[in-house]
């Protein structure tokens, strides 16, 4: 008698306490896996049967790889934004990677990249991350990543930026001094009605807005193929000052002695964040502060990202950054290739 009560408080604590928790652990753990499959649906982004395929040189591993073109531009944006900036920051980042890529397959001058590509996975072009090395980066973020910028993607395709019915020149970089640049004034050549310096207070947030570094005059007087005589003085005046500046606050041309450089040219031999700098002479110590970081020209990263936070789309941000652009499809000018 007293087994069978024990047996029968044993079941009634198992049906009270522990089957609830195991039905809802069950429930929970299902809707966990479907949870998991959504977001495997997500960002598997699925290539339309008429969509182009770019053939990316990947610089590190000196292969080619074949991927359907909106697959490239989420690559691009992966590589190109922190995945944490607001959506239409992103949305905008990919409608310019689009622009930028599909204007070159226009042209279809691929004379910088080796045979049988397209563009490389290098800031030369634009930077690309394949999806496996998206997964080492980001671990157990992978998902919830790529699924915010698959969204990104997916709601901007087909858009690419267009100047007088053709697609443009969509230069972007990370980060402005409070303006971006005239292309003439940091690229040789003519201008670009829709790469003009335009105002980018919101870039001040950056954490690449402003830096500093020493530079041994040796160093600077060998990297840009100077003669130590430059640094005499005479009538009181610096050997090296700043003497012109551009309309986007940059640095146009640099007086060292008798010499005149632009600010491009002292920017790229030292590897500098960008030509807005100053200059001090410590000794035998050139003190170099920089404000804003790359070439300044087309959409700031940075600038994208406060605008959005601001309320502005996608398309408000773009119209800012490159002035007189609407948007088109690119499937009128380029369809799909035979590579696969």
């Amino acid at each position: 008698m007293r087994r069978k009560w024990m047996l029968l408080v044993a079941g009634l604590v198992f049906s009270i306490l522990v089957l609830p928790t195991l039905v809802v652990w069950g429930f929970g753990h299902e809707e966990s896996r479907q949870e998991i499959l959504r977001r495997q649906e997500a960002i598997h982004l699925e290539p339309e049967p008429a969509e182009p395929v770019v053939a990316v040189y990947l610089s590190e591993e000196k292969r080619i790889v074949h991927v359907p073109l909106e697959r490239y531009v989420r690559g691009v944006v992966a590589a190109e934004m922190p995945v944490e900036f607001a959506l239409e920051a992103l949305k905008a980042q990919a409608i310019a990677s689009r622009t930028y890529i599909v204007q070159r397959m226009i042209q279809g001058d691929f004379s910088d990249v080796p045979e049988g590509a397209m563009v490389t996975d290098t800031p030369q072009h634009q930077a690309y991350l394949t999806e496996a090395a998206l997964k080492a980066r980001w671990g157990l973020a992978y998902e919830k990543n790529m699924e915010k910028l698959t969204k990104a993607v997916a709601q901007t395709r087909g858009q690419v930026l267009t100047y007088g019915g053709k697609p443009i020149y969509a230069a972007f970089f990370s980060t402005s001094n409070g303006y971006t640049e005239n292309a003439e004034e940091y690229w040789q050549g003519g201008g670009l009605p829709y790469l003009k310096s335009v105002p980018s207070p919101w870039d001040a947030h950056s954490p690449k807005f402003r830096a500093q570094v020493e530079v041994p005059v040796d160093e600077f007087l060998a990297k840009l193929s100077l003669d130590p005589s430059v640094t005499a003085t005479a009538d009181g005046k610096p050997w090296i000052e700043v003497v012109a500046k551009t309309a986007g606050h940059r640095v146009k041309e640099v007086r060292v002695g008798d010499e005149r450089l632009s600010g491009r040219q002292v920017r790229e031999a030292l590897g500098l964040n960008s030509t807005d700098f100053t200059v001090e002479v410590k000794g035998d110590v050139l003190v170099f502060t920089t404000t804003g970081y790359g070439h300044g020209v087309g959409m700031s990263q940075y600038g994208a990202d406060g605008l959005a936070k601001e309320g502005k789309t996608a398309v408000e941000i773009l119209q800012h950054y490159y002035r007189g652009v609407e948007l088109a499809d690119y499937r009128q000018w380029i369809k799909k290739t035979d590579k696969t």
